[in-house]
C-alpha cells in the first residue's frame, strides 16, 4: 500500500472519515524520536536484534493473515488489492532475515501489480521496511519492474514502516534509494476513529507520507490496533480512497515471485 498525495483534497477527506488530523499532537518529543531514521542518514543494524515474528500492534503480521481493500479512483474507477503474509522469507544483503508480504493489484479481474514486501522488526517493536520486488503488468505481461530495490544493495537504506511506540510528531524514513524512492512518515496522531466496511475503529493511528521527489504528494493512512491499514486517503490529480473490506486468515504460501501470475 505504497501510495502517494495532494494535501488540500486529502485533508478535506480526511477530516470528514476520521475528525481533526491535528488532533493529539501536543508534546510531541520523545526520547526514541532521534533513533528512528531520516533522509539518506545510514545506520548499523545487528542482524541479531530482527525477527520476522511481527507483533507490531497497528500491524501485526502472522503468517496467512490477508487483508483486502476496495480502491476508488476520483473518476469511479475502482481496483481491489489483496496483502497476504506469506509463509516465505528473505535473507537480505545486509544478512537480516525477513518476512515476505504479497501485494497484488487487480481491476475488472487482470492483474495489474504484483508486489512482495520485506519486513521485520527490532527489539523496540519498530517495524522496518527492507524493500520490495514488484512487477506491473498489462494485458498479463510484466511491462515494468521499476521500483523494485533491496536495503544494502546499490545504496538502498531501509526505513520504518510503523515506530513501536509512535509519540505524535515522531518523523523518520521509510526508505531510501536516490533519486527512486525517498519516502518519509510523520505521526500525527494515536487518538483518531476510522469507519470502513470491515467495522469502525477507535484510538486509530494517523500517519502522514511524504517524499521530496513530488513535493506536491501527501498521503494519510489509518491503523487501527490489532488490525492494521484499515483507510488510506491520497490525491494526485484527484483525490483517491482506498478502505478496508475484510480481514481473514489465507494460505501462507501465497506464490514465489511476483512476475508470474497469482
Amino acid at each position: 500500500m505504497k501510495h502517494r498525495t495532494a494535501m488540500s483534497a486529502a485533508a478535506v477527506l480526511l477530516l470528514a472519515a476520521c475528525g481533526d488530523a491535528t488532533t493529539n499532537t501536543a508534546g510531541t518529543s520523545s526520547p526514541s524520536t532521534n533513533l528512528l531514521p531520516r533522509g539518506d542518514s545510514p545506520v548499523t543494524l545487528d542482524p541479531a536484534d530482527f525477527t520476522i515474528d511481527i507483533t507490531n500492534p497497528y500491524w501485526p503480521m502472522s503468517p496467512g493473515r490477508r487483508w483486502t481493500y476496495v480502491e476508488r479512483e476520483a473518476d469511479g474507477t475502482e481496483a481491489t488489492a489483496v496483502v497476504i503474509v506469506t509463509s516465505q522469507t528473505k535473507v537480505l544483503a545486509n544478512g537480516i532475515t525477513t518476512r515476505v508480504v504479497r501485494d497484488t493489484l487487480t481491476q475488472d479481474g487482470e492483474l495489474v501489480e504484483d508486489t512482495f514486501d520485506y519486513y521485520a522488526q527490532d527489539k523496540s517493536g519498530n517495524l522496518w521496511y527492507f524493500g520490495e520486488e514488484t512487477a506491473e503488468f498489462e494485458n498479463g505481461e510484466v511491462v515494468t519492474t521499476a521500483g523494485s530495490f533491496e536495503a544494502g544493495v546499490d545504496g538502498a537504506l531501509p526505513g520504518i514502516a510503523l515506530p513501536g511506540d509512535p509519540v505524535a510528531g515522531m518523523a523518520y524514513r521509510q526508505e531510501y534509494l536516490k533519486g527512486e524512492a525517498e519516502d518519509n512518515g510523520q505521526v500525527l496522531s494515536t487518538d483518531e476513529m476510522a469507519e470502513v466496511p470491515a467495522g469502525s475503529y477507535r484510538q486509530v493511528l494517523l500517519t502522514k507520507d511524504t517524499t521530496p521527489l513530488e513535493p506536491d504528494s501527501l498521503e494519510y493512512k489509518l491503523y487501527a490496533k490489532g488490525v492494521g491499514p484499515v483507510l488510506v486517503l491520497r490525491a494526485s490529480g484527484g483525490t483517491t480512497r482506498t478502505e478496508l473490506i475484510t480481514i481473514d486468515t489465507a494460505q501462507a504460501d501465497a506464490g514465489t515471485g511476483p512476475l508470474g501470475a497469482p
